[in-house]
């Protein structure tokens, strides 16, 4: 896990030094980063999530280590920064991300525990087990080598589980279903051969006195006979508090004390609770993964007229594809043939089809709807949206919250002190009352209950139900943490261009002076744009080719963050931009210039004032109410823009935003969003652009709208795939549905389980209410998660 830590003066006499950092998620790396770069005695801090490093740059390194650690500790608890080792060749950028398949685990906290000892591995730089989708990401030097040992230490702790490659899924996950229905298939048989015997033995009229017992004994070895077995094993691996041996342990003391219906009853319902429970896991698990799994299976490639079905992994980039009416794009591509309308809802949300023509780009997972199309693959199917979407999807639920680590750790504590009440209870008022049959039965009420189950399987499910619910409408959430910061945000900061407008420009207005003519001075400014991806250039550059002008070739070009373009053009000076830009190189701007409510660039010739156009965005339909909304929350809207401050406030006014910064260059946006956070609370941020980037890191919550820039998407929390205002609406009341669900099952299952106990020692609770308080209040708690999915924001 170590490398050689990079040791080194600089010209200030600062040492810089290199340090291990167990980060996984990208967010909050920059946001620690972003902490550490506050101190003062630092000069310099970089983290990069790959390679696990920090690197500072400060007079004395070391001394600030605990400082850090506290800040590291309290953005993302767990987070380690220790020395790196000297002198060894091992580097962690040799280490492999590797995903594995978990068939057989049916126990959240099981699944909790294997996780905790697979990260416990020296081998193992970390180990991410995420129950809801039976996925285990491993990160290691040689991830495959380990396999054996993993499965050893899964096995151990839950007997049955395998642990497989993730690579031949199809294959896989055929064997696997059909495993799965012999599963189903005993577990019926024994639940209703065993609830038989338990009925005759209930009426023992049918059976002789004497042949009671032996009816109860069978009854009880056919339901509890896989349960008794797991129990042995996992107890000849130190597993004391295991569910199984509990459940084991409990049952046999009714036995002992001569309850027998009892002992057979308790687990003839304990099967069929855990039946119902693994039935409704599976059952949610595979509803929220069908709603974001929108990867084909086949696809239909063209050999000139003929067709072809070949798997949709097969697809290589420059392929011919058909898709017929009624089918799923396959892959991201472009149309070459045919026209149609594509409903992109099941990706954006966006309910209104799109019409699409040759030459239009198309997104994987939408459906054609009308015509067949013919489409050339632009990107392969494990580039495409629809893998993009799954696999965010996918890391987002192994992203765990604050409370499902919180709930995680409790679980560990939990069950032991249940276990030691139930040997207190057992024992203290036995010795004072003489009454040991009551106060041990009371005790084994209480091991029924002692497994944390339904706690530490809800809570997540109740996240990983909002991120499914939040990718049907568009909205994807790159982790649990987002998800779970945005409950406590206070303000919501936007950028203008492409959030609350289309960022659509077109050219309003041509204003030369009286030295040139509109067509010179746009054509002048459209070939100096023609260096610039911005919207703003490219709606110049648009207008001149529509009004078919001649665009001259530029030299020396330069182009300033947020301020324009420089260029040379028949040995003239160029300068297209903002008024800094003007101030910078001292060019004079009429002291009568008319105020304009759109975007105004100016345009100087050498060190001339030459005339200014004007561009003109539209807001977006949905911002004006979203806004309204999002206040109704009692949320602070703010809008931070590098636009002049009268187009900035015109839209402001128009859509009732309540602060106003303009004119930002990208780092005065940060400092901005600083102050606004300091005065009103936690910040959530959204924008498009890539200047975005760094204010979507600093921000506690950052949000990219979907048509953005690649590297705004990817620094963001939330990527808003419509790019809809609205999906900051509805963002955030996923965000508190979630949370507030999750502490629903939180607070049920405990207080079940606590008012089960209370009634047990006052002697009205049997063993029956303690199964109901185990499996019957998991299957409850899972049923409330996932309601979630169901509900329109």
């Amino acid at each position: 896990m170590a490398t050689t830590s990079n040791l080194s003066i600089d010209n200030n006499n600062h040492k810089q030094k290199a340090y291990s950092i167990n980060i996984h998620c990208a967010n909050c790396a920059a946001k620690i980063e972003r902490k550490i770069n506050e101190l003062s005695d630092v000069d310099n801090a970089t983290i990069s999530v790959l390679t696990k490093r920090l690197t500072l740059i400060a007079k004395n390194p070391d001394e600030l280590l605990p400082t850090i650690q506290k800040i590291a500790d309290k953005i993302e608890p767990g987070t380690i920064i220790s020395q790196l080792e000297e002198n060894t060749s091992n580097s962690t950028s040799n280490y492999a991300e590797k995903i594995y398949l978990i068939e057989n685990l049916d126990c959240a906290n099981c699944g909790a525990k294997i996780e905790k000892k697979l990260n416990e591995l020296p081998e193992i730089q970390s180990a991410q087990l995420t129950f809801a989708t039976k996925k285990l990401k491993i990160v290691a030097q040689n991830p495959d080598a380990l396999l054996p040992q993993i499965n050893k230490i899964a096995n151990s702790i839950e007997n049955g589980i395998k642990i497989i490659n993730a690579d031949d899924v199809s294959s896989k996950s055929h064997q696997n279903t059909k495993k799965i229905l012999d599963e189903k298939t005993i577990d019926i048989i024994e639940i209703v051969f065993g609830a038989i015997l338990f009925i005759i033995g209930e009426f023992t009229s049918l059976v002789p006195d004497q042949y009671t017992l032996y009816l109860y004994i069978i009854a009880y070895l056919i339901l509890g006979f896989h349960v008794l077995k797991t129990a042995i094993t996992n107890l000849f691996h130190g597993n004391v508090f295991d569910e199984n041996f509990l459940m084991s342990i409990a049952t046999l003391g009714a036995f002992a004390i001569k309850e027998y219906p009892e002992a057979v009853g308790v687990m003839l319902f304990y099967r069929i609770g855990e039946y119902f429970e693994e039935r409704a896991t599976e059952k949610s698990r595979s509803q929220i993964m069908d709603a974001v799994d929108l990867r084909p299976e086949t696809v239909n490639l063209l050999h000139g007229d003929k067709i072809s079905i070949i798997s949709a992994y097969e697809a290589k980039v420059g392929d011919i594809l058909l898709v017929r009416a009624g089918d799923r794009i396959p892959v991201d591509g472009i149309v070459i043939e045919g026209e149609s309308r594509l409903d992109t809802s099941p990706v954006t949300g966006e309910p209104v089809p799109i019409k699409i023509a040759p030459n239009s780009s198309i997104t994987s997972g939408c459906l054609n709807i009308s015509g067949a199309i013919k489409m050339k693959v632009e990107k392969p199917l494990s580039e495409s949206m629809v893998s993009r979407i799954l696999q965010a999807v996918e890391n987002a639920a192994a992203n765990k919250p604050k409370i499902d680590k919180f709930i995680t750790r409790f679980a560990r504590i939990y069950t032991p002190i249940v276990v030691l009440v139930a040997t207190l209870t057992a024992i203290i008022p036995s010795l004072i009352t003489g009454d040991w049959e009551h106060w041990i039965y009371t005790a084994l009420t209480f091991l029924v209950i002692s497994c944390p189950c339904a706690l530490v399987l809800s809570v997540p499910l109740a996240f990983f139900s909002g991120i499914g619910s939040g990718s049907k409408q568009g909205i994807l959430f790159k982790g649990g943490l987002a998800l779970e910061a945005l409950k406590n945000i206070k303000t919501i900061v936007m950028d203008k261009t492409g959030t609350l407008t289309h960022g659509n420009f077109t050219v309003k207005t041509i204003n030369p002076t009286n030295n040139y003519t509109k067509e010179e001075l746009l054509a002048l400014c459209a070939s100096c744009e023609k260096i610039s991806s911005h919207p703003i250039a490219i709606s110049i550059i648009n207008e001149a080719t529509k009004q078919k002008l001649n665009l001259k070739t530029t030299t020396d070009n330069q182009e300033i963050a947020g301020e324009g373009i420089i260029c040379t053009i028949d040995k003239q000076k160029i300068y297209c931009g903002n008024k800094r830009l003007m101030q910078r190189f001292n060019i004079a701007l009429p002291d009568d210039l008319p105020i304009n409510a759109g975007t105004e660039i100016f345009i100087g010739i050498d060190d001339k004032y030459a005339g200014s156009i004007v561009i003109d965005d539209t807001i977006k339909d949905d911002a004006k109410s979203t806004i309204a909304k999002l206040k109704n929350l009692g949320l602070t809207t703010a809008m931070l823009t590098g636009d002049n401050e009268h187009s900035a406030y015109a839209v402001a006014n128009e859509v009732g935003i309540d602060k106003v910064h303009a004119k930002l260059l990208p780092e005065d946006k940060l400092k901005k969003l600083s102050s606004l956070r300091q005065e009103h609370g936690n910040v959530f941020f959204v924008g498009d652009g890539i200047n975005d980037a760094p204010i979507l890191a600093g921000a506690d919550v950052g949000a990219a709208m979907g048509s953005g820039a690649d590297a705004a998407i990817e620094a963001a929390d939330v990527v808003f795939m419509n790019s809809k205002v609205h999906s900051i609406f509805q963002a955030i009341n996923i965000s508190r549905d979630t949370i507030r669900i999750a502490w629903q099952n939180v607070v049920f299952a405990l207080g079940v389980k606590i008012l089960i106990m209370i009634l047990g020692l006052m002697g009205f609770a049997s063993m029956w209410a303690a199964v109901f308080a185990d499996t019957g209040v998991a299957m409850i708690c899972i049923l409330n998660s996932i309601r979630i999915l169901y509900k329109n924001y």
